[in-house]
């Protein structure tokens, strides 16, 4: 499956400049979706567009087990800094995290896949705004749930491209694998007055810096010291001159779990150290927005991968990964089916690029990698099933 991989990288490559070149944001996939759904059915595949707004899913062969591969589409709001040939052409957004390489990977499994025999369904989930939630702060994939993507469905895997990971290295591992995220947005209420009669003031900012103080305190003195947990505030706003005290300060968070019990205990502890503004005679509001859930890996489909990786790659390419609360929303496909996502080396030689950043940008051999483990990994699963 490899060779035959490397066969196709050309046309990988290809791919995946093109969508580096014209990338879109979350929800606004349509040129993406719209060159996914024609590739797609050039393929052979029966092709639903629309699924959760702009996504695309894509079914070959009939009946269960159902497998399920997901490729997410969307781009970041960044201004694109590397000086290459294939630069986005869209001002002020680009594919900063690697989505366009997951969505070429995509289209390089369907390629393969289409000229195997199996029994059972494929199914590809094209999926848009992993990155982003929409105005009820839903994202894509429980917005492509919702139309039906994962309806029968008996297994799903993922893959995300690893900057710190070496190309023909790959990360997997069971268990919970990336964090579960909600959002804090807070306001902190006093009165206003001039900074030089403060006592005649109820100052916000003294008010919100006993609070910052106190979520802060929640990871390291609320919580059981090993549940991985933080908040880190991203953004603190109040006031317009450095000699008027403002009415209020507005506060937001991200707040990462891996365990629900803990999530319950964090949005508590929100509320006793909120409370501290009111103790000292000011006021507060707050709203939790919940986000992604934690994303566990079966521990079945995590062990398949990794046999899978062995077998093509050769034994020590798996790699044991940092572990880091970072959140993806793949965790709601796998709360539906049983799946694994596993992270793909993509390191630049002698280069260390970071995700979300101007300059990201990836080995592009890589590809051929990721599609060949997907691929024979889907194989290898539905064929099992079929003997089961």
């Amino acid at each position: 499956m490899l060779e035959r991989a490397q066969e196709i990288a050309e046309r990988l490559v290809a791919w995946r400049r093109d969508f580096h070149m014209h990338p879109e944001l979350g929800f606004e996939e349509t040129r993406t979706a719209g060159r996914v759904a024609q590739t797609l059915e050039d393929l052979g595949y029966q092709v639903r567009t629309g699924v959760g707004k702009t996504g695309v899913v894509a079914d070959r062969g009939q009946g269960a087990p159902v497998i399920a591969i997901r490729a997410d589409m969307d781009a970041l709001p960044i201004q694109e800094g590397n000086d290459v040939e294939y630069a986005s052409q869209v001002p002020g957004v680009m594919h900063a995290c690697g989505h366009d390489v997951h969505t070429a990977i995509g289209l390089g499994v369907a390629t393969l896949l289409s000229k195997e025999a199996y029994p059972g369904t494929i199914r590809f989930l094209f999926q848009p705004a992993e990155e982003v939630a929409d105005d009820e702060g839903i994202s894509g994939a429980p917005r492509m749930i919702e139309d039906g993507a994962m309806e029968g469905v008996d297994a799903v895997f993922g893959l995300h491209v690893d900057v710190e990971t070496d190309v023909g290295d790959v990360v997997v591992a069971a268990g919970p694998v990336s964090a579960g995220v909600d959002t804090l947005f807070a306001t902190i209420t006093g009165r206003g007055g001039h900074g030089a009669i403060p006592h005649k003031a109820l100052d916000p900012i003294y008010l919100s810096a006993h609070v910052v103080m106190a979520l802060y305190g929640i990871a390291s003195r609320r919580l059981n010291p090993f549940e991985p947990a933080v908040i880190s505030f991203g953004s603190i706003h109040g006031g317009q001159a450095g000699n008027v005290i403002p009415e209020e300060v507005q506060l937001s968070a991200t707040i990462r779990y891996m365990e629900p019990e803990v999530q319950r205990a964090i949005h508590t502890e929100i509320e006793r150290a909120l409370n501290i503004a009111q103790a000292l005679g000011g006021g507060y509001s707050y709203e939790i927005e919940i986000g992604y859930p934690p994303m566990y890996n079966d521990a079945r489909i995590s062990r398949l991968l990794a046999e899978v990786g062995d077998d093509l790659l050769g034994a020590g390419h798996n790699q044991p990964g940092e572990k880091h609360l970072g959140a993806e929303d793949f965790g709601f496909f796998s709360k539906i089916a049983p799946g694994a996502m596993f992270m793909l080396g993509c390191r630049l030689p002698g280069d260390q690029r970071r995700a979300h950043h101007p300059l990201f940008d990836v080995d592009e051999r890589c590809m051929p990698i990721g599609a060949a483990i997907l691929a024979e990994a889907a194989l290898r699963l539905l064929r099992n099933e079929e003997q089961d």
